[in-house]
């Protein structure tokens, strides 16, 4: 009998028995077929909490006219053609419209390359499809799904446990609970609060020890994650450069709206038609206020997110780009990024320290028979040994966890069940009363302990990882659990070695000079932090271990942690309180991490950031993830993240200069001129022009002083740059108005199209001088932004000779205006170098 493809929706799931579930999703323990999967996949729709995109293009065209002003002017627009001002109207709509599709064309391109990138570090599950173990996005996960769960595996929907083994999960965010909660199979009763619902597994909760198999239920937003995220409506919070961008858009246009009344008023008083003035203040207020400033950051962002991602670093949050170029203290693991990620069996040593073969073999059958989450440390030794498991079967595991520090494995040999456990010395040593000496005579522990301590600290000093073996004959045949885990023999070591790469001692240096100090986290002891720390470069390295932070204040930490070159023997719940700890003294921080329990550090730090091969729960929580492990991908992700930066603050200062300078241009030529100094359509064209170039900003070049250090939004900084350079703007207006009215003897039609020339020809070239700190002649601009800034000038210049120059309130100029308009804007560029010179070396510098 064929399986439905569509399975109703099974209410109470976990006070039903598997097979009640089963039943009513119409699937098996196999699972469900590809095409079965791909019925329900359209059916239910993509396995996310996420909206739909196929809406997001409308929405994003849409967006392009939330601002109040833009939409008043539409209205005014519409009202003069009601009054049969036809021309003027349509002008000022179409000018509207071209410049809202173009910030539509540039942030639909940036949103579609943003998309791709995130298509390359999708988070992805095990499911069994076709009675075959498969690794799908967990996108296209739905209920019915068989999927099968290991270490560090993120839940991909509302699931029933078929099956499990020494199963534990994280459901803090649903429950509170600090520690990881045990799930077994079985039937819980219909009102069993969620906590209590042991035989349920819940989407966006992760596995932090055992395996188990499952029976999907409920898919995206009919998930509990899904109900709650709903109900809350929960966001992720504003970085600080988006507070400060938000901030700063308030304060310039309240500024802008002052000043518009202000200048209606006036028109109102000098007798001016109410249309005209109220036209002319709308567009005045759209062509001052920053409606640029959304598109610029998201194409600031995106190009720099492409960027990135060519030197194999993906950006998940764009918003974070910002804190990776102002971050200055990195937080790290060692493996992979400081050593190579290649872990390698140096020797297995007894308790003598002579090389032993037993602890050899019995490491191997630990390491090669665990089901768990696979890791470097048991690839080396299984790569060690060339022996195999003839003779030898697997009765039960004890998977490792981050309380218990071990790992468990019993096995059969004829009539022999073997109990061998490696792990942390201090955690194997804990589980055993008795110590075997190399000649295989068994002694009380107790007599050996100095011994094997003495040994421990003599290979760790020499850098070297060192795990404890030990091993028990069991009489039992059922399954070993932790509880058996007693009465044990210490057999040796395992000593295993990870050099630093070749290149990290230059990295590091890199990161140094780009002003980002690097902090190692580590579970290592202190002995082999401190031997590594030599072989990078760090002579006294400062360290603080796992042992002192319990013991330390929360006000002792927040001294110390900033001083500190290493935290060594950290436990996993530690590594969040020092990256908060290191927030608090205002640093921006860094995490990078890859493992099961990293995701609340990932979380905490303003920038999160992971490795393709990091755990689902690792890669889900961080901000970046890189392709390639390494620091070096690091140093030129954060070259990039600053550069993006900068860019963005180009555009802040461009539009500052330009806009505050204007408005008190247009405040002033409306107290003494009996006509208005540009009309509504005119205002408009101009700020279509002056932002064509500035859309090009993202590709610009970026100097190496602008990079050299992190640098953090300073809305004070920029509120001094705006109202120097606004100031200067303004002088050279009121001086291009004095010879058009006193030289030229300019009317209406000839002061509006001066005007009209030199302010956009002005504009567009000063941005050439504050893009940069250097003089604008030693820093050249990008290719994109010469060619658009060219075009603009050829354009602005060509306008007065067009046939529809009548159209737009133009005519042509007297060729002596063009003299004293170069001289004008000469001026006003040398002018604008000196004040940048002394801006910088008084006022001071953003960051």
């Amino acid at each position: 009998m064929p399986l439905s493809s569509s399975p109703p929706s099974v209410e109470l799931f976990w006070s039903l028995s598997t097979d009640d579930v089963l039943r009513q999703l119409a699937s098996g323990q196999t699972g469900l077929s590809a095409e079965q999967a791909a019925t329900r996949l359209k059916d239910y729709g993509p396995n996310t909490l996420k909206a739909r995109s196929h809406t997001s293009s409308l929405i994003l065209f849409i967006n392009q006219f939330r601002s109040p002003l833009t939409l008043l002017l539409i209205v005014a627009a519409l009202i003069s053609i009601g009054l049969a001002d036809f021309t003027d109207a349509v002008i000022i709509l179409f000018i509207t419209l071209v410049s809202s599709l173009l910030g539509f064309w540039q942030e639909k391109g940036a949103a579609n390359a943003v998309a791709g990138l995130l298509k390359m570090v999708q988070i992805k599950c095990c499911i069994i499809r076709d009675n075959v173990e498969a690794e799908l996005p967990v996108e296209q996960v739905v209920p019915g799904d068989v999927i099968v769960l290991n270490a560090g595996d993120v839940i991909p929907g509302d699931s029933l446990l078929l099956e499990s083994k020494e199963l534990f999960i994280d459901e803090a965010a649903f429950t509170g609970e600090t520690f990881p909660v045990e799930k077994n199979s079985g039937v819980v009763a219909a009102d069993a609060q969620l906590a209590a619902r042991s035989n349920a597994l819940f989407m966006g909760s992760h596995v932090i020890s055992g395996t188990a198999k499952a029976l999907v239920v409920t898919t995206g937003k009919q998930t509990e994650l899904g109900k709650i995220s709903a109900r809350l409506r929960t966001s992720i919070p504003e970085t600080e450069f988006e507070r400060g961008i938000r901030h700063f858009g308030y304060m310039l246009m309240q500024i802008t709206l002052i000043l518009v009344i202000i200048i209606f008023g006036i028109n109102i008083l000098l007798h001016r038609p109410a249309l005209d003035s109220i036209l002319f203040s709308l567009a005045l207020a759209v062509g001052l206020t920053p409606q640029l400033l959304p598109a610029i950051i998201s194409i600031n962002l995106s190009i720099g997110a492409k960027a990135m991602a060519k030197n194999q670093v993906i950006v998940k949050r764009l918003s974070s780009i910002e804190n990776f170029g102002s971050m200055n203290i990195l937080c790290s693991d060692k493996t992979g990024t400081i050593t190579a990620g290649k872990v390698t069996l140096k020797d297995t040593l007894d308790t003598e320290g002579n090389h032993s073969e037993k602890i050899l073999h019995y490491a191997w059958l630990n390491a090669s028979f665990q089901k768990g989450f696979k890791n470097p440390i048991d690839e080396a030794i299984s790569a060690s040994y060339a022996g195999d498991k003839a003779g030898f079967t697997i009765q039960a595991e004890v998977p490792y966890d981050f309380i218990r520090k071990r790992l468990t494995v019993q096995v059969r040999s004829g009539q022999q069940n073997l109990a061998i456990t490696k792990g942390a010395l201090n955690a194997v040593i804990k589980v055993c009363d008795r110590a075997e000496t190399g000649a295989g005579q068994l002694i009380p522990l107790a007599d050996k302990l100095a011994s094997i301590n003495g040994q421990y600290e003599k290979l760790s000093a020499e850098g070297y990882r060192v795990l404890g073996v030990a091993y028990k004959n069991s009489s039992q045949a059922t399954d070993f659990t932790r509880n058996d885990e007693c009465d044990m023999i210490f057999l040796g070591f395992i000593a295993l070695f990870d050099p630093p790469k070749p290149e990290v001692r230059q990295t590091i240096l890199d990161l140094r000079n780009l002003g980002v100090q690097l902090k190692l986290i580590t579970g290592d002891n202190e002995l082999v932090a401190h031997s590594l720390a030599k072989q990078i470069g760090m002579e006294e390295p400062v360290i603080l271990t796992g042992k002192q932070l319990r013991e330390m204040s929360e006000s002792a930490l927040f001294q110390q942690a900033a001083h500190t070159d290493i935290f060594a023997e950290v436990e996993p719940n530690q590594k969040e309180r020092i990256i908060l700890s290191l927030k608090k003294s205002g640093n921006v921080v860094g995490f990078m991490g890859d493992g099961i329990n990293d995701a609340p550090a990932l979380h905490a730090a303003d920038v999160g950031i992971s490795v393709d091969t990091a755990v689902d729960v690792a890669k889900e929580a961080a901000d970046i993830v890189l392709l390639k492990n390494g620091l070096d991908v690091l140093v030129t992700g954060i070259v990039a993240g600053r550069k993006t930066f900068t860019n963005t603050m180009k555009y802040i200062f461009m539009a500052t200069s330009a806009n505050f300078g204007n408005m008190f241009s247009m405040a002033g030529a409306s107290l003494f001129l009996p006509f208005l100094p540009l009309f509504p359509k005119q205002i408009l064209l101009t700020n279509l022009l002056t932002d064509f170039p500035e859309m090009t900003i993202a590709t610009d070049s970026v100097d190496a002083v602008s990079v050299d250090k992190p640098r953090k939004w300073d809305i004070k900084f920029i509120q001094r740059f705006m109202i120097v350079f606004g100031m200067i703007s303004s002088v050279f207006d009121f001086l291009t108005f004095g010879v058009l009215l006193h030289f030229l003897k300019a009317d209406e039609k000839v002061f509006q199209t001066g005007w009209f020339t030199e302010s956009v020809i002005s504009a567009t070239l000063i941005v050439l001088v504050v893009r940069t700190r250097l003089p604008f002649f030693k820093s050249l601009p990008g290719r994109l932004l010469s060619v658009a800034t060219g075009a603009v000038i050829l354009v602005v210049l060509s306008i007065p000779f067009m046939p529809f120059a009548t159209l737009l309130g133009f005519t042509r100029l007297p060729g002596i205006f063009y003299a004293w308009m170069l001289l004008l804007i000469t001026g006003y560029i040398v002018m604008a170098e000196v004040a940048k010179k002394w801006f910088y070396k008084r006022v001071g510098r953003v960051g």
